[in-house]
């Protein structure tokens, strides 16, 4: 249901490796990064994002400023995607916020893991098939 979704972060850098990481658990990739020179009060503003077949889903944005955080979760294939998610993002910076298991108060099926990201964002892989 994302078409896309932007997040933004005080350390480019260690936040764009974080997601760089945990993305490849679930087969997305870097597809498009630049620095926003049309941006007057911040003309190094580094962008980046990730997705799928040349179309940028999820965007992490430079900013000097903290912002508060956010929730999002990813669309995982399997559960094995799910567990390899958690455990790229745990791996790289992330700290627990569920580890990977079912979650029957959505839905049966509803298998999903929780990291805070290096901003604090809540992110999140599911995977909503038995198996």
């Amino acid at each position: 249901m994302i078409d896309h979704i932007s997040t933004y972060t005080t350390d480019y850098v260690k936040t764009k490796n974080f997601y760089e990481k945990a993305f490849s658990a679930l087969g997305y990739s870097l597809q498009t990064e630049f620095v926003a020179e049309w941006n007057k009060e911040f003309p190094t503003r580094r962008i980046c994002a990730f997705g799928l077949d040349r179309k940028p889903i999820f965007w992490v944005i430079e900013t000097k400023e903290k912002y508060t955080p956010r929730h999002v979760a990813f669309t995982a294939k399997t559960r094995a995607d799910v567990d390899a998610f958690y455990n790229q993002a745990i791996e790289n910076g992330g700290v627990d916020n569920g580890k990977p298991g079912l979650r029957p108060i959505y839905h049966e099926n509803y298998y999903g893991a929780f990291a805070i990201d290096p901003d604090g964002n809540n992110v999140e892989a599911v995977c909503h098939t038995p198996e």
